[in-house]
């Protein structure tokens, strides 16, 4: 048979494509049913045999003869007088199979199968890439720096397979150049048409997790377990970790001497401040851990409201809050209450929520965000600081102060 492009072309396929010798029959067989069956109307009475490692194909229609002149369907029956220019010795009613050329298809026809064949190799490769990387979902993954772009760096493989790392998937240091590694979980894998589009992130809190399991033998050995992570990627972090042997100190296991094992992983999320605490099912020693460096005095819970209600010394509230209110934040997070931060000795202190008549709701929120529920806790802080961490104006604090004053005034 004709030695045509198309057929040398077959084990290029293989071997560029590394596609196994069935995948690649199965691809080839159908390309050249569909075109059979665009010529003859259909392809049941042919057969394909096709030789990959050789870049061999051959195509046989088998038709029935009939008598000269009662030919109802040219494309599975034959006339006496055609098949005896086949083989001389046959007679109606015999089955008659006959090589079909490539050339036969006509030019255009065979342009067509070549295009289709080459589509339907990639999508067969997107296919194998989908199933890779969908399997990897949750894990780390590390590519190259190969573009970037202003709402995402495009990272390619070693395998040429294109990684995307989008702007708010990034901690927010984040600084790259062509050419570096970056690591990061692969998040999300979708089918955008036929091609897999794979999501990477560095700010999702799996990645901690699985850093932790990367660096510190004893959780990716199973002896520690990482119960929860919460953080704000780039600003700070929370990692609750359990032991189910007492010989091991899990907190100490994963800090390492002066900080010797998260090091590494503080470094690898631009300086991220990790806290790393006891695991507990004693709730009220949950929310005290949680609430670290602070020192909680004492702590009342409502179970039903899940909310929790924490005393401590004046000296400790800036630490409960931490810087923009980060540490209460990621305290709720973790423990799935949402706390209330109270100083001792405020007993005679107002919930600003008592002041909804006289200061906007959407005002006493935004105190509320950095952790000032009382109106103590708000006369308490320097006007320049309630400026830089509320997204309120002097004007308005300076308003709510008055508003705040005249109550104790009074």
């Amino acid at each position: 048979m004709e030695n045509l492009a198309l057929i040398d072309s077959f084990s290029e396929f293989k071997d560029d494509k590394q596609i196994d010798r069935v995948t690649l029959m199965a691809i080839l067989e159908d390309v050249f049913r569909n075109a059979l069956k665009k010529k003859y109307g259909s392809d049941d009475n042919f057969d394909i045999i096709v030789n990959p490692d050789k870049g061999d194909l051959e195509i046989w229609r088998n038709r029935i003869v009939v008598a000269d002149g009662e030919v109802e369907d040219p494309n599975e029956e034959i006339s006496l007088t055609a098949a005896r220019k086949i083989e001389p010795d046959f007679e109606i009613g015999e089955d008659v199979s006959e090589e079909v050329k490539l050339i036969d298809l006509g030019r255009r026809s065979i342009l067509a199968l070549r295009q289709n064949l080459i589509s339907k190799i990639h999508e067969h490769d997107n296919t194998i890439v989908y199933k890779q990387f969908k399997d990897l979902e949750g894990e780390i993954y590390t590519a190259e720096v190969h573009h970037i772009r202003h709402r995402a760096v495009i990272l390619l493989d070693d395998e040429g397979n294109e990684i995307i790392l989008p702007k708010e998937k990034q901690i927010p240091s984040d600084f790259f150049r062509k050419g570096d590694n970056v690591r990061g979980i692969i998040e999300t894998v979708d089918l955008k048409g036929n091609k897999p589009a794979i999501i990477m992130s560095r700010a999702n809190p799996i990645f901690l997790e699985k850093l932790f399991e990367q660096e510190i033998p004893e959780v990716f050995d199973g002896l520690i377990t990482v119960k929860k992570v919460v953080r704000i990627p780039g600003e700070k972090a929370k990692v609750a970790v359990d032991s189910y042997d007492d010989r091991i100190d899990p907190v100490g296991a994963c800090v390492g001497m002066k900080g010797s094992r998260i090091h590494g992983i503080v470094r690898e999320l631009g300086n991220e401040n990790i806290d790393v605490i006891n695991y507990t099912t004693n709730l009220n020693l949950y929310i005290t851990r949680a609430l670290s460096p602070a020192k909680v005095t004492s702590i009342k819970i409502d179970e039903e409201k899940k909310r929790a209600e924490v005393i401590l010394r004046p000296e400790e509230v800036s630490k409960a809050i931490g810087r923009g209110g980060h540490n209460i934040r990621l305290a709720g997070q973790l423990t799935g209450y949402e706390i209330d931060v109270l100083r001792e000795g405020a007993e005679e202190d107002v919930e600003l929520s008592e002041f909804s008549d006289e200061i906007e709701g959407w005002i006493i929120e935004e105190f509320k965000k950095i952790g000032l529920d009382t109106a103590k806790s708000v006369l308490e802080h320097d006007i320049n600081d309630l400026v830089k961490r509320t997204d309120l104006e002097e004007e308005t604090i300076l308003d709510v102060i008055n508003i705040l004053k005249e109550e104790f005034e009074e």
